[in-house]
């Protein structure tokens, strides 16, 4: 147990009027990466017990980590033992089809980049079904489905994507779950009051979308464009809201320095466990980077991973993975800064209803019952 972390949980308990009652300690290290075996042992197996206990059992929708738990489960050891000698192949196979990543983003062949397109998702595909690396807090979102496999991910059947697909669970046994965590105790209570006030206030300032091309009209955009495409939508949607100046750069340049004051709200890509310090960032700002490894850690003091350089120069909320997710795996930018901004749903409901896949990478970082456009919008 992390002294800390149950001093922050009870100090967020107390701000949210949350029953005690409410809390769950657990006997699980403090280190930032478990095995497979002591999450689901010290972690997966007291939450089941526990919400075993809860009558009715519907009765709990989210689970809070807070500080002190473990962020990401390593690979099971199956997977370092078994004999992956053809999958490697076809992977090896797929790899040198592909060729050297293209990093300038504009080609000047459309029919090379989607053959690469379909080549890269191949590969992908065979990366998945053998990954069994996952962050704590995606593994606990399906923790009621103890028959959930290991490996790969599982299509989110709150995702409003997939709304006509057959579910691949059931949403009974899939819980919200956000962290309070950050590089130090400070940061986490720092990330408490600053949500309760701009939530009370109303969150201001400038929403800042950064996408590297022109949007792209075509009729199935795959891949990095999707994601290009939401990125444009999610600013128009904001800008339509009329809670929120908004900017939005088409450029392949990232945001520099001293360009974004008053940041309420950002979303953008593509700069690699690099962040780039261009943020004034406002009380109670949200944002996250689609990159591949954001949330690797939130503790190693060198580390440029954009979510802790984010929550250490001031955000409220952000969103990573703890290794690479492939892009199809974060949330969709116009689903969530959408609901975000209509002030209906949650910080978690927004999450859940745009994050396409669980028991996968990502991580909610932030007060789950935050709803900074609230106020705001029962005055328009």
């Amino acid at each position: 147990r992390c002294a800390e972390g149950i001093e922050l949980a009870r100090y967020y308990s107390r701000r949210r009027k949350i029953p005690q009652s409410n809390l769950l300690l657990l006997d699980a290290p403090t280190a930032e990466a478990c095995s497979r075996g002591t999450y689901e042992q010290e972690i997966a197996a007291p939450v089941r017990e526990y919400l075993a206990a809860v009558q009715p059992a519907s009765r709990v929708r989210c689970l809070v980590l807070v500080y002190g738990i473990p962020l990401r489960i390593k690979p099971a050891v199956k997977a370092q033992t078994e004999d992956t000698s053809p999958f490697k192949a076809r992977q090896a196979q797929l790899q040198e089809m592909i060729g050297d990543p293209d990093e300038a983003g504009s080609p000047s062949s459309s029919a090379v980049v989607e053959e690469r397109e379909l080549l890269r998702n191949q590969l992908n595909q065979l990366k998945i079904f053998g990954d069994s690396v996952a962050s704590v807090d995606s593994e606990l979102s399906v923790v009621k489905a103890a028959e959930a496999p290991v490996d790969g991910w599982i299509e989110n059947p709150f995702y409003i994507g997939f709304h006509n697909r057959p579910a691949a669970i059931s949403r009974k046994d899939v819980l919200m779950v956000s962290r309070l965590d950050g590089p130090t105790r400070e940061s986490v209570r720092r990330i408490i009051d600053d949500t309760i006030r701009a939530e009370s206030q109303g969150l201001t300032g400038i929403a800042y979308f950064d996408a590297r091309w022109p949007i792209d009209h075509s009729s199935e955009p795959s891949g990095y464009r999707l994601y290009d495409n939401s990125i444009h939508r999610a600013a128009e949607q904001v800008r339509k809201t009329g809670k929120l100046p908004v900017r939005l750069d088409e450029s392949a340049a990232l945001f520099q320095p001293g360009q974004c004051p008053d940041a309420a709200l950002y979303c953008g890509w593509y700069s690699l466990a690099k962040y780039v310090d261009a943020f004034e960032w406002r009380t109670g700002a949200i944002g996250y980077h689609i990159a591949s490894s954001e949330c690797t850690t939130l503790k190693e003091k060198e580390s440029q991973v954009w979510c802790k350089r984010m929550i250490e120069k001031g955000v409220c909320a952000t969103v990573g993975p703890v290794a690479e997710p492939y892009v199809q795996a974060f949330p969709m930018p116009e689903i969530f800064f959408g609901f975000l901004t209509e002030g209906i749903l949650s910080l978690a409901e927004c999450y859940m209803v745009s994050l396409p896949f669980l028991s996968w990478k990502m991580v909610l970082i932030g007060d789950p019952l935050y709803k900074p456009f609230s106020a705001l919008s029962s005055e328009s």
